[in-house]
Order: structure tokens, then sequence, then C-alpha cells
């Protein structure tokens, strides 16, 4: 084990013998750490915290530390992290909450850029990317391989389906569907299209983007037709889509209002 002689580790915690912890870190008490992890210097992780394997968390980041939450009355509370995240200088990521889930979890492989923040009970799964600045309110879902730009703040409680491409300076308050790019602030969020580059790299075949491509023109782009009655057509005609499936359930699950307009509507 590599800690600094200026790190402050507390004797509760638990920490692999192959974790590292740079200068001026604070390592509270009940912190689990597994093999591989590094801690770089004047990082705080705070009370209760699980950090597993081959994480990367550079310098002045705070993980771990209450929520920024007015009812919050100092319980004990969870934040869980998995394997292989890169959590970059200066990012915050908070504990859950007593009247949440109680719990903040982020996945596997993600890398969250500098300055990024993650609310209370907010769950990441795996292969995302916060780029600089991106800020998420408490309870978010983000699904895998979701990249979310630049300076975007997404309110409590919305999804963020997986594979979606959130643009840069968005600002999001309602659910984002999977598969698809959309920016835009708050109300005049937009559909721009879906996320072609994205599902090709992830290996999907040129035919499940084909059908994708089809079910976003009916739920999306043809004038007049109701939620309810697009979805169903798209279900009806499309019936053999692994993703066209999954688009079509994420709305069923909604328990707010999903984006819908697209980058030609008025």
């Amino acid at each position: 084990m590599s800690i600094h002689p200026l790190a402050i580790v507390d004797p509760s915690a638990e920490l692999d013998s192959t974790v590292s912890v740079g200068s001026y870190s604070i390592i509270e008490k009940g912190v689990r750490v597994d093999a591989g992890t590094e801690i770089g210097p004047h990082a705080v992780i705070g009370k209760l915290t699980t950090i597993g394997k081959g994480n990367r968390i550079g310098p002045f980041t705070t993980i771990g530390t209450p929520p920024q939450d007015i009812t919050y009355a100092d319980e004990d509370t969870l934040l869980s992290i998995g394997d292989h995240n890169i959590i970059r200088e200066y990012c915050s990521i908070h504990r859950g909450t007593v009247k949440g889930r109680g719990e903040t979890v982020i996945g596997n492989n993600n890398m969250l850029m500098a300055y990024c923040h993650v609310a209370h009970d907010c769950i990441l799964k795996n292969n995302i990317v916060l780029v600089n600045n991106a800020t998420l309110g408490g309870h978010v879902e983000v699904g895998d391989r979701a990249i979310i730009g630049g300076m975007t703040g997404i309110h409590q409680f919305s999804r963020i389906g997986e594979y979606a491409f959130v643009g840069g300076m968005s600002g999001i308050s309602m659910d984002v569907p999977p598969y698809l790019i959309v920016a835009g602030i708050r109300n005049d969020m937009r559909v721009r299209s879906i996320n072609r580059i994205g599902l090709k790299r992830a290996g999907f075949s040129g035919d499940e983007i084909r059908k994708l491509g089809r079910a976003y023109t009916i739920i999306f782009k043809t004038e007049g037709l109701l939620l309810q009655d697009a979805l169903e057509q798209a279900e009806s005609e499309i019936t053999d889509s692994e993703l066209v499936n999954n688009l079509i359930q994420f709305f069923k699950d909604a328990s707010r209002n999903v984006v819908r307009l697209s980058k030609d509507d008025e």
C-alpha cells in the first residue's frame, strides 16, 4: 500500500494493499477501497463510501460527502462506485438520502471529466461519459454508454436512456429516450436524430439501426400522430428489434415527460 505520509486515513477504513493515496488526501471512517485504485492528492473520500478495483480518482475530488439536501440529518447513507472508473479533478459525488434510495451508485468504466457533479441518489450504469462541468441533480438515472455534453444541467428525477447523446450546454428537464441525440434548453429540448455513430461503434448492425430509424420516424417525425398511437404503430410494424422494443418500453415506463419534439418541429 502506498499512502503518502501527509494523507489522513481513518483507522476503520479498509484499503487493499495495492491502493495508493496522494498527499493531503482524507479517507474517512468506514471507507472501503479495492485493488489497484489510485487516489490523487487533496482528495476527500467521505464516510461509508465503497470504491471498487482499478479506479483513478483525481486531485481535489470530493467523493461520498453529504448530500446537498436540506432534510439530510447526518444519516449513514452510502455511495458505491464500481470498477475502472476515471474521476477527474474537482468532481463531486454525494451520498444518498434516507428519503431517496439511501445510496448513490456509479457502475463500471465510466469517465467523469473535470468539475462534474453527481448528486444524491443518482444511478449511473456503465461506460458513461460526463464531459466537463456536467451536473446531475438528485435521483437522476443514466443508462449504459450515454454521453452527457459539457456544461449540461440535468434536473432531478430525470432519466437518460442508454446510448443517448446529450449535446453540450443543454438544460434537461424531461426524460431523454435511448439511442437518440438531443440538445436544447428545458421546454425547447429537441431530438436531433438517432445516435448512428455511437450505435455503429458499439457494434450494432446496419439492419438494426435501420429498424430503429424507422421507429424514430414514426414516433418523432410523423405529424398529427398521438404518442400512444405512434408507439402502437411502431410496435406492430417492427416486431423483431431489441432496440425498438427498448425505445418503446422507455416511453411506457416514464413517470414524467419524455423529449419528443424533433429539430424540425415548430
